[in-house]
């Protein structure tokens, strides 16, 4: 796509950007989705920076693309976490998840390409402000964390598009090409897909959490835990055990006792379908098979184009 701002800005073959998730997006799904055409991203939210320099440098030896990597601002080690991002030359970074004033200049003055996740006009507008290359506008349809606002991937992106001049990603509930089609009729340059890409054998994510992901059905998601941050979860032994603390009014001390420490890595990573914390969108309704992720792109492409064509004789 020559004309598109997305394609251009990241030196990629197709819009389609393959969301930075904990326990499921390594080098191994990265390159697999950059060989593709499309943009992957190594997720450094669940990785020490040791592990984070070591995707990186699979990553490259992988592919010979463009890839990124996103980077949860509140991460603790952020500094290390930066340093190798610049030392190990990632051409784009991802981040979310706190004020992208912080890093936006510094990783620019390093020759990095900055997008910022929000999930609201106002968050967008920051961005912009902040000079990132672009925003990825996310709507509470994606899987785990999430906008307070509960603001649909729908009205969200035209509202965005209306206020900001820099190019801008859609996401949350995309994971066909009729969808790609649908976020940019609605002002979207490119789309950024998660949970479509949990379900491929290369996401690093366990098969158990894979295999639950295929067999979810619409209305097995939902957003909990607003007290804490909002996050998408499926519906499991934790995810009842959470709603019963809530008809009990808890305080939010109980909500973080009950939540504990590393329940998305027992869930994602160990696949305990019981006690972990299943973070996935709901779009997951529509996965119903787990295959490689060049095919999801391939597919995705084909179904986008048969639309466009569909559209035009309406």
């Amino acid at each position: 796509m020559p004309n598109n701002k997305i394609t251009q800005l990241f030196n990629i073959k197709y819009p389609i950007i393959q969301a930075g998730m904990v326990w499921a997006s390594g080098w191994k799904l990265a390159s697999a989705v950059s060989n593709a055409g499309g943009l992957g991203i190594i997720g450094a939210g669940s990785m020490y920076p040791e592990i984070l320099k070591e995707h990186i440098e699979k990553c490259k030896n992988a592919t010979n693309k463009p890839f990124a990597v996103n980077v949860p601002l509140l991460y603790p080690d952020i500094d290390k976490i930066m340093e190798i991002i610049i030392q190990k030359k990632v051409e784009i970074v991802f981040t979310s998840a706190g004020n992208p004033k912080t890093w936006t200049k510094h990783l620019q003055e390093h020759g990095i390409k900055v997008v910022h996740v929000v999930s609201g006009v106002k968050f967008a507008l920051k961005s912009q402000e902040a000079g990132v290359d672009a925003v990825v506008a996310e709507g509470f349809e994606a899987g785990g964390h999430n906008g307070r606002d509960e603001t649909t991937t729908f009205t969200l992106i035209p509202m965005v598009k209306e206020k900001i001049d820099i190019p801008l990603i859609a996401a949350g509930g995309i994971a066909t090409g009729r969808g790609m089609l649908a976020a940019m009729v609605l002002g979207a340059d490119a789309v950024q897909v998660g949970s479509r890409f949990v379900a491929t054998p290369e996401a690093s994510s366990h098969q158990n959490f894979k295999e639950m992901v295929v067999k979810a059905q619409e209305g097995d998601t939902k957003l909990t835990l607003k007290e804490l941050a909002p996050v998408r979860l499926l519906k499991n032994k934790f995810f009842e055990d959470v709603q019963k603390l809530y008809a009990e009014n808890p305080s939010k001390e109980q909500l973080i006792e009950l939540l504990g420490r590393a329940r998305a890595k027992k869930g994602m990573f160990e696949g305990d379908l019981e006690e972990g914390e299943l973070e996935i969108g709901q779009i997951s309704g529509l996965i119903h098979e787990i295959k490689p992720a060049v095919e999801i792109v391939k597919k995705m492409m084909e179904e986008f184009e048969t639309a466009k064509k569909e559209v035009s004789t309406f």
